[in-house]
C-alpha cells in the first residue's frame, strides 16, 4: 500500500516515514505542503497522512482538495497534529479527514488508527 505522508518538518516526517515503516508499511512518498502533495498523490496513494499547519497549503485546504477530487474523494486521510482543541478537530473532521491523531504519538498508536480507518473505508467501498 502506496502512503502519503505531507508535513512542512523533514523532521517530522522522517518520524512518520519510520513509525509506518516499522509497522510494516514501505511504500511511502513524502511532501512538504498541501500543493506539493497534490502534485505527487496519484492513483497509487492509497493512504494520506496530513499535518495541520504547512505553508503555502495548510492540511485543512488540502483535505479539502482531496475530497473535491473524484479520484482521491474515498482515500483515507489521517490528520496528525498538535491541534488539540475540539474546534479544530471538529473543522478537520467536517473538511474530511478519516482519523485523527495528536503529536507526539508511538507507532502503535498510529498502527491501531491506521487499522481503524483501513477497516472503516473497506466497509463503505
Amino acid at each position: 500500500m502506496k502512503c502519503l505522508v505531507v508535513d512542512d518538518s523533514a523532521t517530522m516526517r522522517r518520524i512518520v516515514v519510520n513509525a509506518l515503516k516499522s509497522i510494516g508499511y514501505d511504500d511511502v512518498a513524502e511532501a512538504g505542503d498541501g500543493s506539493d502533495a497534490l502534485q505527487k498523490c496519484d492513483a497509487s496513494v492509497e493512504l494520506v497522512i496530513t499535518d495541520w499547519n504547512m505553508p503555502v497549503m495548510g492540511g485543512l485546504d488540502f483535505v479539502k482538495a482531496m475530497r473535491a477530487n473524484p479520484q482521491h474523494g474515498k482515500t483515507p486521510i489521517l490528520m496528525v497534529t498538535t491541534r488539540s482543541v475540539k474546534e479544530d478537530i471538529l473543522q478537520a473532521v467536517e473538511a474530511g479527514v478519516s482519523g485523527y491523531i495528536l503529536k507526539p504519538f508511538t507507532p502503535q498508536v498510529l498502527k491501531e488508527k491506521i487499522d481503524q480507518i483501513l477497516s472503516l473505508a473497506s466497509g463503505s467501498a
